[in-house]
């Protein structure tokens, strides 16, 4: 289960954006350009002035006068002189403007620069934050500094090991052993001649208090983690990583360390290098997922119908959603009548219906992966899904 507090976007903001509805509500995304020469070129304000103009002429076909629509959008008008925000950009901003007034958000998120105007928000764009990026842990690891972090794609959590678990050898073995410990810093094999030059013990006592030292991690490790199911990565040397497998009894290490001493790395390094070695593990599921279409095939299990999946989708019946990249449909749904009318284009009265099909299949609990087209089960199907019934 995701830790809402590690995603730049939590689930109640999407869900209280998706009851804002009402007349004229605006959804604005543009990306931000974290470069220099984009920056210095001034191309996120051009592209929020394209937006500007965008929305404007749409709103004109909603009979509203120039005087009105002018106020209206002032609010995001205002935004092209906040130097504050263009000067330290994020990935993407996303812009919402209602009746209420406008919410806007900085996401490190690669947006395409897009407008729409409905009666309520087009939010499609926001739901990668929440798949593929589940909770994993990282744990620093080396004989004199200890370290354990919360973390999803978007974020890092100090979970502060020392309240269950030794921060050093020293603590653990019970005696001060910190002339040996110069010594035996990153890199070095733990265990040849020469590795320790103190007084008596010799390498199997140092082997020992190692093995020691890392039983007592692994039990507060064990103490702290509370969701057993995600991953747990060690940033280490090899041979730490090695001695630890040994003695963990975690249920879900992950087979990978990042190698070497991380106590000295950057943290925004740390997370970005374990998110690189983690991203394969959270992807697993969506091609499992992919498997299990095919699997199903010939069931009723699954549709590649579009109707059906639409009104599904209001049902709560949807277990997973696939939604090819880049392909809309709009039109209105009667769930009443169960009917389901598609047109040929956007016009006034209607509404993307792949937007309104992911959101209710998020908020009812199911999955939504935006797929390139070769990776969905169905090619040339813009809606794909499994059932839950």
């Amino acid at each position: 289960m995701l830790n809402q507090e590690l995603l730049p976007f939590s689930k109640s903001l999407f869900e209280k954006l998706t009851n804002s509805g009402g007349l004229y509500c605006v959804s604005m995304y543009v990306p931000m350009y974290k470069k220099g020469k984009e920056q210095n070129d001034h191309l996120a304000q051009d592209n929020l002035k394209h937006c500007i103009k965008e929305v404007t002429n749409k709103l004109k076909k909603h009979q509203l006068s120039e005087n009105e629509i002018k106020k209206y959008l002032n609010p995001i008008e205002k935004l092209l002189t906040n130097t504050e925000m263009w000067r330290n950009p994020s990935n993407g901003l996303a812009l919402f403007l209602n009746k209420n007034g406008l919410t806007h958000y900085k996401l490190p998120l690669n947006f395409k620069t897009q407008t729409y105007v409905a009666n309520h928000f087009y939010l499609l764009p926001l739901l990668q934050i929440f798949h593929n990026n589940g909770d994993y842990y990282v744990l620093e690891l080396s004989q004199d500094y200890v370290q354990l972090y919360e973390a999803t794609k978007y974020g890092f959590n100090n979970l502060f090991v020392e309240d269950f678990a030794p921060t050093n050898l020293e603590n653990a073995v019970g005696f001060d052993y910190k002339q040996k410990m110069l010594q035996f810093r990153s890199g070095q094999n733990a265990f040849t001649s020469g590795s320790f030059h103190g007084h008596g013990e010799g390498k199997d006592d140092d082997k020992k208090e190692i093995e020691t030292f890392l039983r007592a991690i692994n039990k507060g490790i064990n103490k702290l983690i509370i969701n057993k199911k995600a991953p747990l990565i060690i940033a280490g040397t090899n041979a730490l990583f090695n001695m630890y497998q040994q003695t963990n009894t975690y249920p879900n290490l992950y087979k990978t360390n990042i190698s070497g001493d991380s106590e000295f790395k950057n943290k925004n390094l740390l997370h970005a290098n374990s998110w690189k070695l983690i991203k394969p593990y959270f992807e697993i599921e969506q091609n499992e997922k992919i498997n299990q279409f095919s699997e199903l095939y010939h069931t009723p299990k699954i549709s590649y119908d579009t109707s059906d999946i639409i009104l599904s989708s209001f049902d709560g019946k949807i277990d997973t959603l696939f939604i090819e990249r880049g392909k809309d449909f709009f039109g209105a749904v009667n769930t009443e009548s169960r009917n389901v009318h598609i047109d040929s284009e956007r016009e006034i009265q209607n509404g993307s219906l792949v937007n309104s099909s992911a959101i209710n299949t998020f908020l009812k609990g199911g999955k939504v992966y935006v797929l390139p087209k070769e990776k969905m089960p169905i090619k040339g199907k813009i809606l794909n899904a499994i059932y839950r019934f």
